[in-house]
């Protein structure tokens, strides 16, 4: 019975990731489609930027919010409606004509990212069977394969067919729906079995930090997010472009590039999820963000080949510290996996959003290239990891 149960949470489990990768799909279809509208619509580099703020500001301001709310009053068919927004955005993308209808759009799609991300989130928890590290991650794997095949898509769909063929994701939009919609199902029994913040594996805080050792925590955990996310927010945005201008690749070559980053920040992510569990949380923070700043340091000084392989590099090791940062945040708070979820996805985005616009920004007035030179200094504030109290983690 025990063995049923465990298939049955490890099938929710993958559905959630499944259901992370068709969302983030979505999402990653706007910075995808960048190159192509930035020439259709006449846009500046800072109004390409201001599309990502308005994608990701949407987001990362509702998520906390919508993670608050579930955590008091979960609504397990919430996971649909977000879906429906996203739907309604990627339709109004495909026939947006005009920089505020594009703004309008991506808001949708935004919408649709706050709902999805703290309620996948918390079902990640309740079906881990107490690997809560390696559950985070193998939903959050989801959404980087998502990202990661997005711009590819656009490649063989969109760019070669139009703006308007951005319509065939709403497709995939309502087979979205319908999966998440059995996941509801099962997120309604867990609730009816556990109530409504806790599953059998979801224990209690048992560091004893004091409330100002809790609030320390969660600032330098601010820090290592600011400087993670400002750093692949200009990766995320601007990789296509900088491989452009620097090497000359064409449109299609830098959206492989920029394909095989996110693969690799895949893979880390599971890795990071698996050391995390074994040996702790704030093992894999050190290595992830800190770890990472030589190959960033080195990026704008390489040639064509050595740029990839370090972008792969970065993104495998500094994508690693996601979910050991989102677990170790739980622990701090238990019994607010929503809300912390929610603030840390909408952090991730918000900071994501700043970031791009001001890279776009600082672009228009000196050079892609200067901006990635700028940026790669960002992963030594690594180094507050430091101050991170050691907490004891279970894994039951």
């Amino acid at each position: 019975m025990n063995n049923l149960k465990h298939k049955a949470a490890l099938s929710v489990l993958l559905m959630v990731s499944l259901g992370h990768l068709l969302n983030d799909m979505f999402q990653a279809v706007i910075p995808a489609i960048y190159p192509m509208i930035k020439e259709s619509l006449g846009l500046s580099f800072m109004q390409i930027g201001a599309i990502t703020l308005t994608n990701q500001i949407t987001s990362s301001l509702l998520q906390p919010m919508v993670g608050y709310f579930s955590d008091k009053y979960p609504r397990p068919y919430s996971l649909v409606v977000g879906m429906c927004f996203t739907l309604t955005g990627l339709l109004l993308l495909s026939l947006a004509e005009s920089f505020p209808l594009v703004l309008f759009s991506v808001a949708f799609v935004g919408v649709g990212s706050s709902v999805l991300h703290p309620e996948s989130s918390k079902v990640a928890r309740l079906a881990s069977g107490g690997a809560k590290g390696m559950a985070q991650s193998v939903f959050q794997i989801g959404g980087n394969i998502g990202r990661a095949i997005g711009p590819v898509a656009v490649a063989l769909i969109v760019i070669p067919h139009g703006q308007g063929s951005i319509r065939w994701f709403a497709l995939l939009a309502v087979v979205a729906i319908w999966l998440l919609a059995k996941i509801g199902s099962w997120y309604k029994k867990q609730l009816e079995l556990y109530g409504r913040n806790k599953s059998k594996y979801d224990i209690e805080n048992v560091s004893r930090l004091s409330k100002q050792q809790i609030i320390a925590a969660l600032l330098v955990l601010l820090i290592l997010m600011f400087s993670k996310d400002f750093y692949t927010a200009n990766l995320q945005s601007y990789l296509t472009f900088y491989m452009i201008d620097k090497f000359g690749l064409s449109v299609t070559a830098s959206q492989y590039v920029l394909f095989a980053y996110l693969v690799s920040t895949a893979i880390g992510l599971l890795i990071g999820g698996e050391v995390g569990d074994r040996y702790g949380r704030k093992y894999v923070i050190w290595v992830s963000i800190l770890g990472s700043s030589p190959f960033a340091l080195l990026l704008p000084y390489c040639n064509l080949t050595w740029t990839i392989i370090l972008v792969i590099l970065i993104g495998m090791v500094m994508s690693s510290a996601m979910s050991a940062i989102l677990v170790y945040a739980t622990e701090l708070l238990p019994g607010n996996v929503g809300m912390i979820s929610g603030a840390f996805f909408g952090l991730a985005f918000g900071l994501g959003g700043i970031g791009s616009a001001l890279f776009g920004w600082l672009a228009d007035y000196s050079s892609i290239q200067y901006v990635f030179q700028l940026t790669a200094f960002l992963p030594l504030l690594g180094i507050v990891t430091y101050f991170l109290p050691n907490i004891k983690e279970n894994n039951v």
